[in-house]
Formats: C-alpha cells, structure tokens, sequence
C-alpha cells in the first residue's frame, strides 16, 4: 500500500500524509486522525530507510540497562518502549553487564545515525567512561546518573527515601536497623546509604551494620541476612536496598526460626508487583519505574528535536507501600 492511496483514502495531500508520518506539529488534530485512520485501514508501512535518508533520523533509540533480569530494569524499560511507541520511535536494547565493550559496539550506532540518541541505567561509576563515546548526542541518564555530565537525568530522591525508611521502622520500635546494600559502583547504593546513616545518627541509634551482598539476587540477600545474623549483636529489622535482597532476607529469616516482623522486620526497595504476594506481604519503598521510563524518553525525543533544549535533573516522587513483613 503506497502513501498516495493512504492520501486518497484520507483526503489529503501525500505532503500532509508525510507530515503525519514524520510528526510534524504543524497538522490540525482532525487532520491527523483522518490520516492515522487511513494508515490503519491500509495497514500502510512506511519505507524506515527513505524516512531516514530524508530526515537524517532513524527513529530508534538505544537504551543500555545493566541487568534485564532485574525486575527494575525490566520495568522501567516497559515504560520507555510504551512512551517510545507512542513518539513514534522503536528501542533497541543493549543488556550491558556493565561492561564496557559491549556499551561501545552499541555506542557506535550514534555515529552512524542508526540511533537518533541513548538512554543509560548503568552504573554511575561507568557513565564518565561513555561520555566521551556518546559526545554531543542526545542523551538521558535514567535512575543511575552523574551529576557533573550535562545530560538530563531522571530519578528519585534516594537519600531521602532511605533516610524516611529507618525513621519508619524507628517509630514501629525498632533499635537495632541493619542494612543490605549492593554495588557500590551504583550511585542509589551510595545515596540509599547516606540515608541510612544519616537517620541513625539523628535518632542516635548506636547499632550499625551494613552487609554488602554480591549481586542484586535473592540468594545473595539470604546470605547477607546469614551474615549480619553471625554478628554479635541479632538486628530486629533490615533495610534492603532492593526487594530482590529483601525476598532473600525474609526467606533467611524464616529458614533461621525468626518470625517476620515479631522477630525481624523487613522493608525493600522498588515496588516489585510480586511482593504483594509474598507470605508475609513486603513492605517497600515504590519508585515510578513505567513513569521513569516515559519520561526519560519525553526529554530525549525533546532533546532530539531541540538539540539546544536545556538540561534537566527530574526528580520523581517516591511511596512507602506498608505491609505485614514491618
């Protein structure tokens, strides 16, 4: 089916068709059904190469995310494929591992023009590594980010979802607050920490003891519960950077004869739907991983077609979701 009989079925012109195609603001709402319609019913695929042969873009977008086994990552990536599609553009995604020589293979379709730009969620620590790789194309840090780039960002106050946290279980009489952190080379582990540390030292709790677990996985939680649970001192509650760990905690708790929360109170980090499930349900901190991902694509489509648009650090809003586990 070819763009004239689309512009014959919507009663336009093929220069108002391409103008819909290629989004141009300059076409009436009514217009742009009509020709939406028309493609729909002519089931119409545009020529992808002669679009960008014609407008220097391809319509795609790199996304480079560490792990997509985490449910994290693979939310916030429902987010950028569904805001993508609806800007008009496709994702092409990269499961990094972090490392650095499967980032700049990807990296290298910027040059190409094979990608119009790039969204990351990996380490921060990494970041300064891809800057001189992704240069002056539009870019959005998402999640994970370092500030002294000047590229949007899109995040959550993690120091202060963390801090909040420790207050929470304080409050519910807990003295003795552990810690399960993660990756250092992650700036929310820095930041999630800070928190923590900062809301002991303001309640002058003196118990402090972090346990630093190899991966984000559930078995690597369990054995940083078995870890603080060989220490001197048994905590009443834990504080998981991730619900991941926090599965892994709770799990070690029981496995251990502790009762969640009489004995240990729990609390993760995320929002993973499955939590709600769990026996006892998991208390978590709820970041908007789809709304990260749709607007992480909004400033890079912005960027795209603005390319002197300002830098923006976006700061979401976060929710304790309380269950029984605290």
């Amino acid at each position: 089916m070819s763009i004239e009989k689309v512009a014959r079925l919507a009663g336009v012109s093929k220069a108002t068709v391409s103008r819909v195609l290629n989004q141009h603001p300059g076409v009436r709402p009514d217009t742009r059904d009509k020709v939406l319609a028309a493609i729909n019913i002519c089931d119409y695929q545009p020529n992808l190469l002669a679009r960008q042969l014609r407008t220097s873009q391809s319509h795609m977008l790199l996304v480079l995310i560490s792990d997509i086994t985490n449910p994290f990552c693979s939310r916030v990536v429902q987010g950028i494929e569904a805001e993508a599609e609806a800007q008009g553009y496709h994702i092409l995604l990269c499961n990094s591992a972090s490392q650095f020589h499967r980032e700049s293979a990807y990296l290298s379709l910027l040059t190409g023009k094979v990608v119009d730009g790039v969204i990351t969620m990996d380490a921060a620590t990494c970041l300064h590594e891809l800057q001189p790789l992704i240069g002056d194309a539009p870019w959005v840090q998402c999640a994970e980010y370092d500030p002294a780039i000047a590229a949007s960002s899109v995040s959550i106050n993690n120091k202060e979802a963390a801090y909040e946290t420790v207050r929470y279980l304080a409050d519910k009489g807990c003295r003795r607050i552990a810690l399960v952190n993660c990756d250092m080379r992650y700036l929310y582990s820095h930041q999630r920490e800070a928190g923590y540390r900062a809301a002991l030292e303001e309640l002058d709790l003196a118990f402090n003891n972090v346990a630093y677990a190899e991966t984000v996985s559930c078995e690597a939680g369990s054995q940083a519960l078995q870890t603080l649970l060989a220490g001197s001192e048994r905590p009443d509650a834990v504080f998981a950077v991730s619900d991941v760990l926090a599965v892994g905690v709770v799990h070690a708790a029981l496995e251990a004869g502790l009762r969640v929360p009489e004995d240990l109170a729990v609390v993760g980090f995320d929002g993973i739907s499955f939590t709600g499930s769990l026996n006892p349900p998991l208390t978590t901190i709820e970041q908007p991983m789809n709304q990260m991902g749709a607007r992480s694509v909004q400033l890079l489509v912005k960027r795209i077609r603005q390319p002197h648009s300002d830098v923006v650090h976006e700061v979401l809003p976060w929710k304790r979701i309380e269950r029984a586990s605290s």
